[in-house]
């Protein structure tokens, strides 16, 4: 076994320890806690359509650049989370991944949420126009609920 803290790389077998992992993993939370204190990112989940504000830098300038689609994929790794919105553009499928805590993102709005039983949606991509629709979700409590 290594020494905690070592910077020498990991021998052949060796695993790492396990106050090693629970170190990344604190720092991990106490990046994802800043992030948090900074920008609100909304609850959702595969099936709603969301608008994503991409900063997009054009030689001195930098602009907000709105990306509209459905949430298609999910994958929560921590700091490494990451989401996949699909929309069709001029007859033509797009399919953008945004890594959640990226800082190039600016805005993200969910525009409605739709019912869905997977939690990805790649059937999708065969589909076009009425039979890729998903249905809205309707939430029957009242906001003061919801809240609770």
């Amino acid at each position: 076994m290594r020494a905690f803290g070592s910077s020498l790389p990991l021998a052949r077998g060796e695993n790492m320890g396990l106050t090693e992992m629970n170190l990344i993993q604190t720092l991990e939370a106490e990046q994802i806690a800043k992030f948090n204190e900074a920008k609100k990112i909304p609850e959702f989940r595969p099936g709603d359509t969301v608008r994503i504000g991409v900063k997009v830098v054009e030689g001195e300038r930098t602009r907000v650049q709105n990306f509209e689609g459905v949430c298609i994929a999910r994958a929560n790794k921590g700091m490494g989370s990451n989401f996949t919105v699909r929309k069709i553009s001029f007859g033509e499928g797009v399919e953008r991944v945004f890594p959640l805590y990226s800082p190039n993102i600016d805005s993200i709005d969910v525009v409605r949420r739709g019912v869905v039983r997977r939690a990805k949606l790649y059937y999708l991509r065969g589909r076009t126009g009425k039979s890729a629709r998903i249905a809205e979700r309707r939430d029957t409590r009242t906001e003061a609920q919801a809240a609770e």
